[in-house]
């Protein structure tokens, strides 16, 4: 059977349509895939439950892919450190061709099925860390390679696809396979598999963080406040929490350097 990623788009001549068409179309296929996603809320929730108890224990988060889902994989894995206030080897995220691939594709990269244990053995890889492969058609070797390699070693696996059945989603331990259909533009699979994929991407490591403890109600108070934006962002969470007005919410937050300590000071409400 087809992969549905691979499946000719349910329009034609998209080069007749009008750009407002065009636009429409693939509004249209977009909302779809939140609907695809809540289909897999329970098995993002058993990979998202796997990867706090690891982590928990010391481990770390990988994700490796290639292209679109290797990119998506470093784009979450970067935004951790100044979300949550985590440490940059807590979720690591590892594209096939190396970082040069972020910006310029590397032809065949993705087809060393060997390549991705050897990225992650850069990392010392130990028995806590869960490894997640990112793969759109759930084909790619490089990513397979790299599970089966894990799997071997006895660590946690996990995957987001976008194809049921395939051979990545039958190798990881933690299979979620997001069927979000032939694409708009046939076999483009950065559109609706990338967006399903970071929609589960955001779930994941966000969840997995409130686990851990980075966030207080609703608030990111252990946030890294590296400019004018966030700044200011912390200082309205310490005024919003604490009931003190802008100067002294200000002035906490240069005295003790952080958000969360800057709220425990007044309150000794929000423990390390």
């Amino acid at each position: 059977m087809e992969p549905t990623t691979e499946q000719v788009s349910q329009y034609t001549d998209l080069d007749k349509m009008s750009i407002n068409d065009i636009l429409v179309n693939i509004n249209n296929e977009d909302k779809t895939v939140p609907l695809a996603v809540e289909k897999c809320l329970d098995k993002i929730g058993a990979l998202a439950t796997a990867v706090l108890e690891k982590m928990k224990a010391g481990g770390r988060l990988f994700y490796i892919g290639a292209g679109t889902s290797g990119r998506l994989g470093v784009v979450d894995a970067s935004e951790c450190p100044p979300t949550f206030g985590v440490s940059h080897d807590w979720v690591v995220g590892i594209i096939a061709g190396g970082d040069t691939a972020i910006r310029k594709a590397v032809e065949f990269a993705e087809d060393d099925a060997e390549q991705a244990w050897k990225d992650l053995q850069e990392y010392n890889i130990t028995e806590n860390d869960v490894i997640v492969g990112i793969a759109a058609s759930g084909t790619t070797p490089y990513v397979l390679g790299g599970l089966k390699a894990a799997n071997e070693k006895g660590l946690v696996t996990g995957c987001v696809v976008c194809n049921s059945g395939s051979p990545i989603g039958k190798e990881a331990k933690y299979p979620v396979e997001v069927v979000v259909g032939p694409e708009f533009l046939t076999g483009s699979t950065r559109m609706k598999a990338g967006t399903a994929q970071k929609l589960v991407l955001n779930m994941l490591t966000t969840s997995v963080m409130i686990g851990l403890g980075k966030v207080k109600g609703n608030l990111m108070v252990d946030m890294q406040l590296t400019n004018h934006k966030l700044y200011n962002r912390g200082v309205n969470m310490i005024m919003k929490v604490t009931g003190k007005d802008e100067q002294t919410a200000t002035e906490l937050l240069k005295l003790h350097g952080g958000i969360r300590q800057a709220i425990q000071a007044v309150q000794g409400q929000y423990t390390e």
